[in-house]
């Protein structure tokens, strides 16, 4: 069996799920992984996908040139590793953000998680509320290595929400089925 990252990106409108996962069946693949937003008014969905051990990434992007140019998406199939890893072993948790939006927010939360040796398995950011007050939300999905203190890692991006102005918090994640 052969596995790809499949993703596309385009102005979001109805039929881009039905169009690319019916190439998919077609092919023989089966979706084990996704993820679809719609973000800013675009379309985008990042897919791992399994099939036949015959099919290579070129065969299964011209599969799906169809529907790419039926629905002007930017379209990339990519084999993948079966021998990499599905995540680091450790502790889920997550990590909230919010306050006035500002350059840099994602790249200096990320930074000091990733100095600390915590990976992210999954990051969202929104701009929320009305138009003349509104709060940027980012919630991250990450996996702390096992050994690392938590506490310091909490009061590492307490004391950067106040350089930043904006209030940062970790807790340890639920058990939560999707």
């Amino acid at each position: 069996m052969a596995h790809f990252a499949v993703s596309a990106v385009g102005a979001d409108r109805p039929g881009i799920v039905a169009a690319v996962t019916g190439v998919l069946v077609d092919t023989g693949c089966n979706i084990e992984d996704s993820s679809m937003s719609i973000l800013r008014g675009h379309f985008a969905m990042m897919l791992v996908v399994a099939g036949p051990a015959d099919l290579d990434a070129d065969r299964l992007e011209q599969a799906l040139a169809g529907p790419a140019a039926d629905f002007d998406l930017v379209l990339a199939v990519r084999a993948i590793d079966d021998d990499v890893p599905t995540s680091p072993e450790g502790d889920e948790w997550t990590v909230s953000v919010y306050g006035a939006d500002r350059p840099g927010i994602v790249h200096e939360v990320t930074r000091l998680l990733a100095e600390t040796g915590v990976n992210i398995t999954d990051l969202t950011t929104r701009v929320i509320g009305d138009v003349d007050r509104p709060v940027y939300a980012m919630l991250i999905d990450a996996t702390l290595p096992d050994g690392l203190d938590a506490a310091s890692v909490n009061d590492r991006l307490n004391e950067l929400g106040r350089e930043l102005g904006v209030e940062c918090a970790m807790h340890p994640s639920e058990a939560d089925i999707l």
